[in-house]
């Protein structure tokens, strides 16, 4: 950690700073723990021009989870910036490896966040990100128009400006709203995490799920799980303890599919062609 920004927490936090260690903090961050003498906490900084949105945004969406007391959530202290670097200021969790019985009270709780949510517009009173990338949360009343016009459309464009997708490709786009509207059907607004993979949980050294790093907003909770799923998944007592508290939807293998995409796309615009294959297969299958 810089110096500066050793001495400036010091003074935000009232307290002199013991020592600091890096820790994993994602993509264009650098991370550390920093210990005081009343405790521990996790910073994020970076002096990447986009950090700060990032960092306010993830802020937000952590409060908009934590205020549902359903699922723990670190508590945010601040997000700011300082002599051109950004910063946020968090609780630090303790974590440990996960056994089958924490994997199933992670399913209930987030079962419960996803059940937490009120009537109201999908989408969410702020924009946010995903990754790096900007997601944009305008609302609206009906999931499948949010769903392709604020999260499938944007990346298709973003890969076909970035080459990695033809416009031929992307006739199938003339389907796709017809298509997600019979599939989704009526579906109940939940609260979503918005980028639940195998990093973006803890669980704590007293067994308490904690969720980390939201694109936080309202959608279908089948979302979340399909992002779970994306990358090996939670295992089987996550899933089952999930379904206990939320029935999976009539089409859920169908939405399963559909909701990866986004996320295939996404990594196709962060990491390039590797993610090609996919993509290229749920939108022939569905769209073709």
């Amino acid at each position: 950690m810089k110096p500066l920004l050793e001495q400036h927490l010091e003074s935000l936090l009232n307290e002199p700073v013991k020592k600091t260690r890096p820790v994993s903090g994602g993509d264009i961050s650098s991370a550390h723990q920093v210990e005081t003498a009343h405790g521990l906490y996790f910073v994020k900084s970076s002096n990447d021009p986009n950090a700060y949105r990032m960092y306010d945004a993830e802020a937000k969406g952590l409060q908009q989870l934590a205020a549902t007391n359903t699922i723990a959530v670190p508590q945010t202290h601040t997000a700011k910036q300082f002599e051109g670097i950004s910063y946020l200021v968090m609780e630090f969790v303790e974590s440990q490896r996960p056994s089958e019985k924490d994997f199933e009270r992670l399913g209930h709780q987030l079962a419960k966040l996803h059940q937490a949510a009120t009537n109201g517009l999908f989408g969410n009173n702020h924009d946010n990100f995903i990754g790096s990338l900007p997601q944009s949360n305008q609302q609206h009343a009906d999931w499948a128009t949010f769903y392709v016009q604020e999260r499938l459309l944007p990346q298709i464009k973003m890969a076909i400006r970035q080459n990695l997708l033809s416009e031929q490709q992307m006739r199938a786009t003339k389907k796709m709203f017809d298509v997600c509207q019979s599939l989704f059907g009526e579906v109940a607004l939940s609260l979503l995490h918005g980028d639940l993979w195998g990093g973006n949980y803890l669980i704590a050294s007293n067994g308490t799920p904690y969720l980390i790093d939201p694109a936080a907003y309202s959608g279908h909770s089948e979302v979340d799980l399909a992002m779970s799923r994306l990358f090996g998944g939670f295992g089987t007592s996550f899933y089952g303890a999930y379904y206990e508290v939320i029935t999976p939807h009539q089409n859920q293998p169908q939405l399963n599919d559909l909701y990866q995409l986004y996320y295939l796309l996404v990594h196709l615009n962060l990491f390039g062609s590797s993610y090609l294959g996919g993509v290229l297969r749920i939108l022939k299958r569905y769209f073709g």
